[in-house]
């Protein structure tokens, strides 16, 4: 099995969890067991919130907890934990993908490809897609990736990543209210 069919399988496997975490109400009795728990519970989703791998159970942890709470609170202390997690995934994807972006591009059309991101309109165009992918249910690693080929500054990016994730969090919760 290659890595790609690894990855889609375990994308797969935690999409059927989330599933049955819902359908059978587990996650939901857990979480809101103590107000404690609920806290914690919104830090800990939202630290998996932003991962392609575990961003089907933390909708649904999410999703749970803004239920039996406030979605502020939720969003509030989530979007805290996924910052954490975006932080760690960034400093990956601005180290790591960056270079391969740059070394594809280089065998492809030499540097027309990163100038073209990192010029003219794309320059700006770029990180703003990066942020809204963030802030949609879509994994975080792409948006980050956008993020750290503009080579957006850590600085920068708390902030960015807070709001996104903060209007993420609310979306999930309120659509699991709907």
């Amino acid at each position: 099995m290659t890595s790609w069919q690894k990855d889609l399988a375990l994308v797969f496997v935690s999409v059927i969890v989330a599933v049955l975490l819902v359908k059978t109400h587990a996650l939901e009795h857990f979480l809101t067991a103590t107000e404690d728990a609920r806290v914690f519970g919104s830090f800990i989703a939202g630290i998996f919130f932003t991962s392609v791998f575990t961003i089907p159970i933390a909708s649904v942890a999410l999703g749970e907890i803004a239920q039996a709470n406030s979605l502020l609170m939720v969003a509030f202390v989530g979007a805290f934990g996924a910052l954490l997690g975006d932080l760690l995934l960034f400093s990956f994807a601005k180290n790591n993908l960056s270079k391969d972006i740059d070394l594809i591009c280089k065998i492809g059309r030499g540097k027309r490809c990163t100038f073209l991101l990192r010029k003219g309109a794309w320059r700006y165009i770029t990180p703003i897609l990066g942020a809204l992918i963030i802030a949609s249910p879509l994994p975080d690693e792409l948006g980050l990736a956008m993020m750290g080929i503009s080579k957006v500054n850590v600085k920068a990016l708390i902030p960015i990543s807070y709001a996104m994730n903060f209007l993420g969090i609310v979306i999930v919760g309120l659509i699991a209210r709907g």
